[in-house]
């Protein structure tokens, strides 16, 4: 009998074996994709001896979470060739994600079929899978008939039809289903709460947002940090910065996503000092600083043109291995752009090994914002042979060169791909266009593309408004301002800098402060420091100097340069010699070596006839070696742009271009004469 039995024993005990052997590894294999180590997880998989449905399923939702669609579809129809394996709806559900996140609807609707085949379609995780990859590929009939056949609809279910709906942009629809849940006895969840705050921000929805952060209150879900980071959010879009910096200030503790939130929402503030002062106290913190705080903090450094800060957050990145994160280097890129340090901007663009379209974008934005416009296009060449195609973005990058460099043909050149292209109706490429015809002078044209444009887009309005206000049309620019409620829009802080800007150029003062404070009263927009230039500009420009230098001295904002700047030409306008002297002592304060303040305040000096002075503060300069440096001029002559400055003797022929130019100053000869002079010099 007990020989009989010892066999059976081994068995049992070989099976118990394998079996904890196999439980095992199935928790290494998690541990693996946990970390993302797929190489090592596979190989792991492939040596098992013995593998269950928890072995495959594992390995699946790796490749899943990669998005390597491919993987995770060979290892099912692997998977499906196993008999003693049973396929269940988290396999399915799985797959299904893998199709919305690879938006593949076709193959989902394959697994959707074998799902109706096996059973598994009625399942809650299958559809709610099947409701997110419809609702994203913008199948919104066909999520709609998943989600009102499902037996039993649960939190994930309507979050999902929620979250997909939000994920097309379907904002109102979003909102008008978070309602309906609301009705129901289905509790929402923190990423329920988050998903719809996403609407609100997108929409500009601030009342509705309020009334989900009390909804919030209520449910207990305001002391998640993933909740509040979505509220900080929401505020931000809706231009209500100073809640959302409250609110994220409030909470125990921070992490890296709050953190960086504060951090944006005062770069948005236009309070980049106090970005930065954020930034230290979040190195102190348990939180540790990842690429898109760095791509934030480095893109604060440029604005306010602190050369040794970005640099040392360069050295930060670097120690950090950071700088292979894509966001990061453009950010750096882009910093060392906005400095004028383009030959570093370029150097870090060389050392990227996978540049993107928005690493070509920011370099050719970069040379275009120095004034290198023939070099941007130099750049754009590289790329194309690079084997990428121009985006919309890079269209629009090109079309402000065209209109920094007024070269119209040019534009209208990129005016006709685009039309090739179908873009036309892009906001982006509107906005583009409208501000390129404006600066090379062809108001009409612009206007043109403005009314051609079907969709009411702020960005488009917000580009005619200022280049109607920069070129001297006030009155259509305040006309275009007024009509904005009318057609649905609300007006942004961009939007307010335009139509300052226009009551400043016409002189409207009284109009001007309406639209000041029915921006911050009615809109609840936090004027910026640009908000402030433009009302000091509109005084300046009227005379009331007095009122101009109490708003600089009053403003929430550490007085920089420019703002003097404005006052001190309006000092020379006025001929107000005691206040230009206090003003430019304060300018030299800031910036000691700044020519065009010496200047400026010759120029004061000259207009009271105090010549004896105005020759000390330029004798002051030579002494400091202080010098002004030229500005460069353009023209575009037989399709190439030649570029100059003023007294410029580079040319060959510089002596027989300055006899012509005098002969036409001093008008001694005939048109025809200098053009036979000028072919000669040609020759």
């Amino acid at each position: 009998m007990i020989s009989w039995a010892m066999p059976h024993v081994r068995r049992l005990s070989s099976a118990t074996s394998s079996r904890a052997t196999m439980i095992q590894c199935n928790t290494r294999l998690r541990e693996l994709v946990k970390t993302g180590s797929l190489g090592d997880a596979r190989s792991l998989f492939d040596s098992m001896p013995y593998r269950d449905e928890i072995s495959w399923t594992t390995l699946i939702s790796g490749y899943v979470g990669a998005t390597d669609i491919t993987e995770a579809f060979a290892l099912f129809s692997d998977m499906r060739g196993q008999p003693a394996l049973h396929v269940d709806h988290f396999v399915l559900s799985l797959l299904l994600k893998a199709c919305a996140l690879n938006m593949n609807p076709n193959l989902g609707e394959l697994v959707h079929g074998y799902a109706v085949k096996t059973g598994n379609a009625n399942s809650i995780y299958v559809g709610s899978a099947l409701l997110d990859m419809y609702t994203k590929a913008d199948r919104i009939e066909l999520g709609y008939r998943i989600f009102d056949e499902m037996p039993l609809k649960n939190v994930i279910s309507w979050t999902a039809l929620i979250n997909g709906l939000v994920s097309c942009g379907h904002y109102r629809e979003a909102v008008s289903c978070f309602a309906e849940m609301c009705k129901s006895e289905v509790q929402c969840n923190g990423h329920t709460f988050a998903i719809i705050l996403k609407a609100c921000a997108d929409l500009g929805a601030l009342s509705c947002g309020r009334e989900i952060h009390t909804h919030i209150i209520k449910k207990g879900f305001d002391a998640s940090s993933f909740v509040a980071n979505s509220l900080a959010t929401m505020y931000n879009k809706c231009w209500k910065f100073d809640t959302a910096v409250q609110l994220l200030e409030r909470m125990p503790t921070q992490d890296v996503v709050s953190w960086t939130t504060i951090i944006t929402t005062y770069i948005q503030m236009g309070m980049e000092e106090s970005a930065f002062v954020t930034f230290l106290r979040m190195k102190r913190s348990d939180a540790s600083p990842d690429e898109y705080t760095y791509g934030a903090v480095i893109s604060a450094c440029a604005s306010l043109a602190r050369t040794r800060c970005g640099e040392q957050l360069h050295a930060q990145v670097l120690c950090k291995g950071l700088l292979n994160s894509l966001p990061v280097a453009n950010s750096i890129i882009s910093m060392y752009s906005q400095l004028g340090q383009l030959s570093s901007a370029l150097a870090i663009f060389h050392e990227i090994t996978k540049r993107d379209i928005v690493s070509w974008n920011t370099i050719m934005t970069g040379y275009s914002q120095e004034g290198y416009g023939e070099e941007a296009f130099e750049l754009l060449s590289c790329m194309r042979m690079e084997g990428l195609r121009p985006t919309e973005s890079t269209l629009a990058v090109f079309l402000t060169v065209c209109g920094n460099m007024a070269i119209l043909k040019q534009g209208m050149q990129l005016h006709a791909i685009v039309l090739s292209l179908g873009l036309e109706q892009a906001p982006t490429i509107q906005s583009a266009l409208i501000n390129m015809y404006a600066k090379c002078g062809s108001i009409k044209e612009a206007s043109k593309i403005f009314d051609a444009a079907t969709n009411y887009d702020i960005v488009v309005w917000t580009t005619m408004i200022n280049g109607y206000a920069e070129h001297g049309y006030s009155n259509e620019a305040i006309d275009l301002f007024e009509k904005l409620a009318s057609v649905g829009l609300r007006p942004d802080p961009v939007t307010y800098i335009g139509i300052l800007t226009a009551c400043s150029h016409a002189g409207i003062i009284d109009l001007g402060f309406n639209y000041f404070k029915s921006m911050t009263k009615e809109q609840q927009i936090s004027p910026s420091r640009e908000h402030y230039g433009c009302m000091i500009d509109l005084l300046c420009r009227a005379g009331r100097l007095d009122e101009a230098e109490h708003m600089i001295k009053s403003m929430p904002y550490e007085c920089n340069d420019v703002v003097w700047s404005t006052l001190l030409r309006a000092c020379k306008i006025n001929v107000d010699v005691d206040r230009g002297r206090r003003i430019a002592e304060q300018i030299l304060e800031l910036d000691p070596n700044c020519a065009g303040t010496h200047i400026a305040l010759a120029s004061v000096y000259s207009a009271n006839e105090r010549w004896t002075d105005a020759a000390g503060i330029r004798k002051m300069m030579k002494s400091k070696g202080v010098t002004k440096e030229p500005g460069w001029s353009w023209i575009m002559v037989k399709d190439c742009v030649s570029t100059f400055v003023a007294g410029d003797q580079s040319h060959l022929h510089s002596e027989e271009l300055y006899d012509v130019l005098n002969l036409l100053c001093s008008g001694e000869t005939c048109v025809q004469d200098a053009v036979s002079l000028m072919y000669d010099v040609e020759d």
